[in-house]
């Protein structure tokens, strides 16, 4: 889309000029007495300033008495005696700030925070949806007034215009390329500079922003600095400046708004299912599958609940994700809480993977649904314990048995990642090599003769589990490097009938370098044997350094268990 058909950047600023008074106050403000929100009594918020107790914010009532930010305790209380302090909890100042940024979602998902008192919405696009911008700003004003919030909030076509005519200015919306003229009027400090240059642009007489537009550029940038131009550039729109939003924006949402809220948790089921046929629709005409949701509950009184499930697979069934929200519920049913009731309630994609279309037809549909059923298991498990707890293995690109498989969340493993075939240059004994079907090991019997036994004659080449770490056994061998004859394990002595191997694992030739010990585990040869008692019971065992030349005293461990 060429650049002059774009849309002109909108932005909403906020400014809650003393939110800690707010903070402190709202529940008398809110109170359902008239009295009570009425009878509202001076109080100034404290913190410790140049050695000093001194006013941080404070309320309207205290103004009246004449009080204002800076001034002592000791001054305030002499000229107020009745002045209700508090001391300041900025902590607790920047919860408020974020929850109430989590509300300013049911406007726009881009929404920031501008320092410790004040939001930025980019409403670009938005507008329309609730009216215009000036009903916009009426309702979002109005809504935070009545949860007991002052605040002034304007709209300009810049972040720094708008801040500005929220901060300095009388608010209001203001249209795109009007910057100049909103600005104009305004004392330098509403460009965002710091209190120095300020100063220093008041000392020459510069007072207004105004004064600076009509001055040259260049004697600004040398007495001043740069970052004078820039602040301004940005305010009237000749450079960019893109706000940060805390979250980034979901992929595909839906959302229902309710002229009376609604608390039952049927009918937030209800709603949630239909959302989730909308959003799976739309999913379905980008051909791709949720990996994330988010179930986003506005409360009448200003409260968000957020739910969030992960999923195993790219998944666009509406009563599937219902399903999973549903698990997260009986989890912890407390993450719910309806209070006065929900009036927006919206359910967006974070994530997503893609996921082609697929013709429903009797071919191959065992294998779907098969796999849909531990898509499905996965997706239950991960809701209620949380999705980065259930597991599956990896094969891992090491020499070592007990090293070839790492545990990683089942969701984030791609199909590609899980085969085992081929791995490693062989089957890890869960198949035949391709290409090779009867290949045979050397093996020995019990009285030393040797035989020829398939690799894959009734059993897997390797265990399934393994014993981690090793158990080592008290082996007796008929000559060093051959299989053993008897050996005991765990205080039992197993007769050897039959043995299969060896199979020798070598360390990598770049482990034992020169200066390392090599009476380690990871610079000592294995030999592995398959080994089956006279009861029939099968081990999976391995000797431990080559005798003569890595050790002179090689020991045995069994490793595994054959089914």
């Amino acid at each position: 889309m060429p650049r002059e058909n774009l849309p002109h950047q909108r932005i909403l600023s906020i400014w809650f000029g003393d939110l800690p008074a707010d903070r402190i106050l709202r529940p008398l403000r809110t109170a359902s007495s008239p009295s009570a929100r009425g009878a509202e009594p001076p109080l100034a918020v404290l913190d410790r300033v140049q050695n000093a107790r001194r006013i941080t914010s404070l309320n309207a009532a205290a103004r009246a008495f004449g009080l204002k930010t800076g001034d002592t305790e000791a001054d305030a209380k002499a000229r107020v005696p009745h002045l209700l302090c508090e001391d300041a909890a900025p902590g607790k100042d920047r919860l408020l700030l974020e929850a109430v940024a989590d509300w300013c979602d049911r406007y726009t998902p881009l929404v920031a925070l501008d320092g410790a008192d004040g939001l930025f919405l980019d409403i670009t696009g938005c507008a329309h949806l609730f009216g215009g911008e000036d009903q916009l700003l009426q309702d979002i004003a109005g809504r935070l007034q009545r949860q007991g919030f002052q605040l002034k909030a304007a709209i300009a076509g810049t972040p720094g215009a708008a801040w500005a005519a929220a901060r300095y200015g009388d608010g209001g919306t203001s249209p795109s390329g009007n910057e100049a003229g909103l600005l104009s009027a305004l004392p330098v400090a509403a460009l965002r500079i710091d209190a120095g240059t300020a100063a220093g642009l008041n000392r020459v007489g510069l007072t207004r922003i105004g004064q600076v537009l009509d001055r040259p550029r260049a004697p600004l940038a040398r007495r001043f600095g740069p970052d004078l131009m820039r602040r301004l550039d940005q305010a009237l729109g000749r450079e960019g400046e893109p706000i940060s939003p805390r979250f980034e924006a979901p992929l595909v949402s839906a959302e229902r708004r309710f002229f009376e809220p609604i608390g039952q948790l049927d009918d937030i089921k209800a709603v949630a299912l239909s959302l989730a046929g909308q959003v799976c629709a739309a999913l379905e005409r980008r051909l791709e599958g949720g990996r994330a949701f988010e179930l986003l509950l506005f409360r009448a009184d200003g409260a968000v609940q957020k739910l969030m499930v992960g999923t195993s697979a790219a998944l666009r069934d509406p009563k599937r994700i219902l399903r999973l929200f549903d698990e997260k519920l009986k989890a912890d049913e407390s993450v719910l809480d309806a209070g006065y009731g929900y009036d927006l309630i919206r359910l967006g994609v974070i994530a997503a993977d893609s996921a082609p279309s697929a013709q429903a037809s009797l071919d191959g549909r065992g294998v779907q649904e098969t796999q849909a059923a531990l898509e499905t298991l996965v997706d239950r498990l991960g809701a209620r314990l949380g999705i980065e707890r259930i597991t599956r293995l990896l094969p891992v690109g090491q020499h070592l048995p007990e090293w070839q498989t790492e545990q990683v969340p089942a969701a984030l493993a791609r199909e590609e990642a899980l085969s085992w075939i081929g791995f490693g240059g062989e089957d890890l004994g869960l198949g035949p090599p391709a290409g090779n079907p009867h290949n045979s090991l050397s093996g020995f019997s019990g009285t030393g003769t040797s035989e020829t036994v398939s690799s894959h004659s009734g059993f897997l080449a390797r265990p399934l589990r393994l014993i981690d770490p090793a158990e080592l056994v008290e082996a007796l061998a008929m000559v060093p490097e051959g299989p053993p004859l008897r050996f005991r394990w765990r205080r039992s002595l197993y007769q050897v009938a039959r043995s299969e191997g060896p199979e020798r694992i070598a360390p990598p030739w770049w482990i034992g370098a020169v200066g390392q010990p090599l009476e380690t585990k990871e610079v000592v040869t294995r030999d592995y044997f398959r080994i089956e008692d006279t009861e029939g019971r099968r081990f999976w065992l391995y000797r431990e350094g080559l005798y003569g030349r890595e050790t002179a005293q090689p020991r045995w461990y069994v490793q595994g268990l054959f089914a």
